[in-house]
């Protein structure tokens, strides 16, 4: 048996969202991309309807985030 740790960045589970320009992730079946402004950084997509939309990062942990695209239950039309 093995005592030896994980550290903290080689986990699978991140403690929050990517910090650095042009990082994507997926939120809701949907990639979202970092942008860096002036004041604050946001995570910029698109809503169910393809309109653009902006989150925060306390947004997008409030909602769920990942780095890999979860599977969509929806059919391609």
């Amino acid at each position: 048996m093995s005592t030896e740790t994980v550290p903290a960045a080689e986990t699978d589970t991140p403690t929050g969202p990517p910090t650095e320009p042009c990082s994507v992730v997926w939120c809701g079946g949907r990639p979202y991309v970092l942008e860096a402004g002036a004041v604050r950084p946001r995570w910029v997509g698109t809503d169910g309807r393809g309109r653009p939309e902006t989150l925060s990062n306390a947004q997008l942990q409030r909602r769920g985030w990942s780095h890999r695209r979860a599977a969509s239950r929806r059919r391609a039309r």
